[in-house]
């Protein structure tokens, strides 16, 4: 009964993150058809300038790396076996897989549908086609979230998980600055990425939330009139 309330509580929160988030990437999308985004940018890249040397720069390529199309799969296919593996989750393999494959479909359509173009073109870090939301925002806001999220359900020492969710929002802080920094986006195609893979991540984790308390409620009933 314990689980089913805590995944009760954990649906209806999601439910409100995803109106959250898509009213406010609905929200920057309209700023973003009206130009009324481009004072918010400006301030940021004045203030992201690359002032640095080639040691800052080739430290930011690598970060950048981190929320990659090639790494981002390569490591889904890894979670995948370690997940199937481990506990043979079925349904959190499922749904990794809808996460981060709906992702990049997502990803595509929204590019298309908006056609803001880069900042500047550098095939180098993966910054070429249209700017508008942030690939490497979404995919790694999906990825990674996913992950913590099995992390969370499967690790019982409060150290872990709180280390889990620290480092994990440092590193997608980290992979949006370093599109900014090295000129592969604006500012607002990172936060409307971030928005984006937030409600897609939530979407995929209420679905499998939800079945999981229908199994429990399966089971419940089985149990009473056995």
């Amino acid at each position: 009964m314990k689980d089913t309330g805590f995944s009760i509580w954990l649906l209806l929160v999601g439910v409100i993150l995803v109106t959250v988030f898509t009213y406010s990437f609905f929200e920057i999308t309209e700023g973003f058809l009206e130009s009324e985004i481009n004072s918010f940018d400006t301030i940021i890249l004045e203030v992201l300038d690359p002032i640095g040397g080639y040691i800052r720069i080739k430290w930011m390529m690598f970060i950048t790396e981190l929320g990659s199309v090639w790494f981002l799969t390569t490591m889904s296919v890894i979670c995948i076996l370690i997940i199937w593996l481990g506990k043979r989750d079925i349904w959190a393999i499922s749904f990794f897989i809808i996460a981060v494959g709906g992702g990049g479909l997502l990803i595509r359509m929204l590019k298309y549908i908006y056609q803001r173009e880069r900042p500047s073109i550098n095939s180098e870090i993966d910054a070429i086609g249209y700017s508008f939301p942030s690939g490497h925002g979404m995919g790694s806001l999906i990825f990674y979230g996913f992950l913590t999220y099995i992390i969370l359900g499967n690790i019982k020492s409060k150290a872990i998980k709180w280390s889990t969710v620290i480092l994990v929002s440092i590193l997608l802080l980290l992979i949006g600055l370093s599109r900014v920094y090295l000129g592969a986006h604006y500012p607002s195609d990172v936060v409307a990425g971030y928005l984006a893979g937030a409600v897609c991540l939530m979407i995929n984790i209420i679905a499998l939330e939800w079945l999981k308390i229908q199994s429990q409620n399966k089971n419940s009933t089985k149990s009473m009139n056995i």
